[in-house]
């Protein structure tokens, strides 16, 4: 019988932009505090995958303090071009911002991607990581992901994805995965910290 194959997607801790409420998506936001603990997990964890920004890496340090990190800029937030480090009230009154919210799969921030690119690179990763993989990313990649594989169809703007948060994504079997089929089982994870010896 095969083994079912799941991955384990984490958002970042809060950062000082998302404390102001402004799109960040390739600008380097540290978090708002390296406060936390290093935290209970399903699975062994000797190795983090996730998106080469700052946030990632310092998220991935204090809930995996132990684990080696491997960055890969494909699971970066997606590019809000000349959106960066504003907020909606900055943007309300821009027509190319309202284009965006619209419909944001195809009509792209100025200098920036549409959600159809970013997913491409973020299926693209998925190709290459193993069984039980541990992914620190971003809110906008999470959605995606849930958008592509959860059997819960809703709006991409209604995923609710808080800081910190993770999610499982369980397949039957690798082959179910790689065929991109919805996931058989689809949760968040309730977050534990380690207990110290």
């Amino acid at each position: 019988m095969a083994r079912p194959y799941r991955l384990f997607f984490i958002r970042h801790l809060k950062t000082v932009a998302n404390e102001k409420r402004q799109y960040c998506g390739w600008t380097n936001s540290e978090l708002a505090q390296m406060a936390g603990e290093a935290i209970e997990f399903p699975v062994v964890v000797e190795k983090v995958y996730g998106s080469d920004l700052i946030r990632t890496r310092q998220t991935a340090k204090i809930y995996f303090p132990d684990a080696s990190y491997i960055e890969d800029s494909r699971l970066r937030e997606c590019h809000f071009g000349d959106f960066e480090e504003q907020t909606y009230e900055e943007l309300k009154d821009d027509p190319d911002y309202r284009n965006w919210l619209d419909d944001p799969w195809q009509v792209a921030p100025r200098n920036g991607e549409t959600l159809q690119q970013v997913k491409l690179r973020v299926l693209d990763v998925l190709e290459a990581l193993p069984n039980d993989a541990v992914v620190v990313t971003h809110g906008g990649v999470i959605r995606l992901l849930l958008d592509t594989f959860a059997t819960d169809s809703r709006p991409f703007w209604e995923w609710k994805i808080d800081n910190g948060s993770v999610w499982q994504f369980e397949w039957a079997d690798e082959q179910q995965r790689k065929e991109r089929a919805q996931c058989m089982s689809l949760s968040e994870v309730p977050i534990t910290a380690k207990r110290s010896m």
